[in-house]
């Protein structure tokens, strides 16, 4: 684990979507009381930490470098990724306060590089189809047509979800926001494809919706359909309902 002193921890992202920013600085009221003594990202779900369940997922996209944010318990995030190897991990430190979804990306983008990037927040993972989504939402990035590109979950076979959807998404891959009273069938998975310039001249505490918002209005959100199970873990609920889930997939 690095945790870098100046700028130059990006230095090495000279690709698309070799850098990704985990967002793991919550402090996960929803999760008590499993979050009284630990992180949210480190609540175990199939034996292994929320936040080792996103990491594993990022090298075999290409991703060489992940950025995480910590807070809440920052120590033990700390000590926890230390063990890691794979990817290469950054530190960005936000013990000072919290910065909201989009100022936690913002502070970070000196160690993100100037290449578009991954987003992930630790708290969404999902059963993988037969082909890595991460990989298919890189290989079908178009920076001509797109600003951002969302991963989507279908609601009605997500797992602790609950809600009347967040997007609908036209033929074209173009996102729409839900409207009021309005039932879509999709759910924002909780990754990302961005360019970091979206960022510029933005404050430094500020949710994504605003970029996600910008982006849609300029006919530049796009999403791509999760190839698998989605498996929302917000609540302790949740977590019982991932265990069954991902148990059942694994006699499958």
């Amino acid at each position: 684990m690095t945790r870098p002193a100046s700028p130059a921890g990006g230095e090495g992202a000279s690709r698309p979507f070799a850098t990704a920013m985990l967002l793991a600085a919550g402090i996960g009221r929803r999760m008590r009381p499993l979050t009284e003594t630990r992180p949210k990202p480190l609540v175990e779900v199939g034996g292994k930490a929320l936040l080792d369940h996103v990491l594993d997922r990022l090298p075999p996209a290409g991703v060489e470098t992940a950025v995480v944010n910590v807070h809440h318990f920052a120590g033990q995030m700390e000590a926890h990724l230390a063990a890691r190897r794979t990817p290469r991990i950054l530190i960005s430190d936000e013990r000072d306060g919290l910065l909201d979804s989009g100022g936690g990306v913002r502070r970070a983008l000196p160690m993100l590089g100037r290449e578009p990037f991954i987003v992930c927040n630790c708290d969404s993972f999902w059963i993988e189809g037969p082909r890595s989504n991460l990989a298919a939402m890189t290989a079908n990035w178009d920076p001509a047509r797109m600003d951002i590109l969302m991963l989507l979950a279908a609601t009605a076979t997500s797992v602790g979800f609950e809600g009347a959807g967040d997007y609908h998404l036209d033929p074209g891959g173009r996102l729409r926001r839900r409207r009021e009273g309005e039932v879509v069938p999709f759910a924002y998975a909780g990754v990302l494809l961005i360019k970091p310039d979206l960022f510029d001249d933005m404050p430094a505490v500020f949710s994504l919706n605003r970029l996600f918002d910008a982006a849609e209005a300029a006919g530049r959100l796009f999403g791509r359909r999760l190839d698998g199970v989605w498996l929302h873990v917000g609540t302790p609920q949740a977590v019982q309902e991932a265990e069954r889930r991902i148990a059942l997939s694994s006699i499958q």
